[in-house]
């Protein structure tokens, strides 16, 4: 763009001389400013590492545990479900879980733990939490028994003949287990909505094989509530 040199007026073209104020000099060429340069990109935050990805299973798959953490030593099961179904009403579970030997039957009432016995005999496995705030087993694997080879992990109806609630009013159900030293979530179950009479379910199993602690995903179900799901186990229900 030219300007003249004394008034400051634009000009659309080159003269001798300003016809604005009528200086003889020339109009001088006042150059556009230029946009400053970009400023240098910020050098990338060192991005923090991805979280290990859940292992999601299906029903009748197994994964080892002790591949997926190979040093830990304790785990929290966690079962969950949609806390209100059957029509708006609350739907009262019970978790529970079997220590069996070799032969698929626990040894004796110390290797259920369940609401009304929180423990093992051996401290190995804890109930902990509230029916609130959901409730998880705590298993310190280094201290289960030698005679253990598996821990079958369900859950049951509370009063289900004479409320008339089943399986098939539950949506949403798994069982995952966690690490807690990382509180990472390791693997996850979901169990199908496939259910329609049965009171009583076995989501999962955590068994040895060859030195490795292994997950199952079981979601077996159960029509006799408590009791069928206890006999299944060798535990007879008063």
């Amino acid at each position: 763009m030219l300007v003249c040199q004394y008034c400051g007026e634009a000009l659309g073209w080159a003269v001798a001389y300003c016809p604005f104020c009528g200086k003889p000099k020339p109009a001088a060429v006042v150059k556009p400013k230029r946009s400053p340069p970009p400023a240098p990109p910020a050098r990338a935050r060192a991005s923090a590492p991805a979280e290990p990805a859940v292992v999601i299973l299906t029903k009748g798959q197994n994964v080892s545990l002790s591949r997926l953490a190979p040093n830990v030593q304790c785990i929290l099961i966690d079962q969950g479900w949609d806390r209100r179904t059957a029509a708006g009403v609350d739907m009262d579970l019970d978790e529970i879980l079997f220590m069996t030997a070799a032969d698929g039957k626990v040894r004796g009432d110390e290797d259920l733990v369940f609401y009304n016995q929180p423990r093992s005999a051996c401290g190995a496995i804890e109930l902990i939490g509230s029916k609130e705030k959901g409730e998880k087993f705590t298993v310190k694997l280094d201290r289960i028994p030698d005679a253990i080879q598996r821990l079958v992990v369900g859950v049951t109806i509370y009063d289900d003949a004479v409320r008339v609630r089943n399986f098939g009013q539950v949506r949403g159900a798994y069982i995952r287990i966690i690490d807690p030293a990382s509180a990472l979530e390791l693997v996850r179950f979901a169990l199908p909505e496939e259910y329609s009479t049965e009171t009583a379910m076995i989501f999962g199993e955590i068994y040895r094989r060859q030195g490795e602690w292994k997950l199952k995903a079981v979601g077996q179900g159960f029509s006799g509530g408590l009791r069928a799901l206890c006999g299944q186990f060798g535990v007879s229900v008063a």
